[in-house]
């Protein structure tokens, strides 16, 4: 188990959605779905530095995001209201993971931020009351907490752990940044799927609900998903998109793969993750 200190580089992977199906809507809006998702071994990766007053600093700020509505201080400004915490911190992010593709990036940056800090500052939140407050930030916070690959419900907040087999992964980042709630939005948008029990899933099994919708509003991941599909049939968008992704056994077929993409479409491969690199730490 690695030492996590505050010299550490903390990781924040991205995740992939091996399927999605919305089942339903509350009636507060929000969109019941189920769906797996899996770690994979791209990331973002975040350094704290300990302050000698209570401030939250982001060091690394996003051109166009406040810092006030950054996830990363909003989650350490959470913990530390949550907690009673005095401790301040800097952040500095170093971001690898697209925004508006899919991959949860700043869902894990902030799920990373309250591991990493309720760990640092020594504030003693179980994982069960991080996702509780992770889920105030995003409905993806609380799966990147939780740690484990995972069959998700309800707004993506109850979890059935499940195993996977090792896969590698050709991801395709097309350009194009899908706002999730266009795709959520949308009249079109299916969501009456049947509920399955996580129990009855199989690897393989089922599709992404979102997919229809994101490549008719964004040619550029329709078509990205087209050319994929023509190396691995069972390509599919990851969450609302834009990136979408397939799955290969052996790694040397993603490579393979990724060295024919044409001019104009970015790639790269990724191995899936056993679980998050930091789903043992207290």
């Amino acid at each position: 188990m690695n030492d996590w200190t505050w010299d550490s580089a903390w990781p924040a992977p991205a995740k992939l959605n091996l399927f999605l199906h919305v089942i339903g809507r509350r009636a507060d809006g929000y969109h019941l779905l189920q769906t797996v998702f899996r770690f994979i071994d791209r990331a973002d990766t975040l350094r704290f530095m300990p302050r000698e007053d209570s401030d939250i600093v982001l060091a690394t700020p996003i051109p166009g995001v406040p810092a006030d509505s950054d996830l990363t201080v909003r989650a350490a400004r959470l913990l530390q209201h949550a907690t009673g915490c005095r401790q301040g911190a800097t952040i500095h992010l170093d971001k690898q993971l697209p925004m508006g593709g899919g991959l949860g990036g700043g869902s894990s940056d902030a799920a990373t931020v309250l591991l990493a800090l309720n760990h640092l500052w020594r504030t003693g939140l179980g994982r069960r009351e991080l996702e509780q407050l992770g889920l105030t930030l995003g409905a993806d916070v609380p799966v990147f907490v939780h740690g484990h690959n995972t069959f998700a419900e309800g707004i993506g907040e109850t979890f059935t752990d499940v195993d996977l087999p090792a896969e590698s992964y050709l991801v395709l980042h097309p350009d194009a940044h899908v706002p999730t709630a266009a795709i959520f939005g949308a009249p079109e948008l299916k969501r009456d799927t049947p509920a399955i029990r996580p129990a009855d899933w199989r690897h393989g099994q089922g599709c992404n609900d979102l997919e229809a919708v994101a490549c008719a509003k964004f040619p550029a991941v329709g078509a990205a998903l087209a050319w994929l599909k023509t190396k691995a049939p069972q390509a599919m968008m990851t969450g609302s998109g834009a990136c979408v992704f397939a799955g290969f056994a052996r790694r040397s077929a993603a490579e393979a793969a990724l060295a024919d993409l044409p001019a104009g479409l970015r790639g790269w491969v990724a191995d899936g993750l056993a679980e998050h690199p930091l789903a043992k730490i207290q």
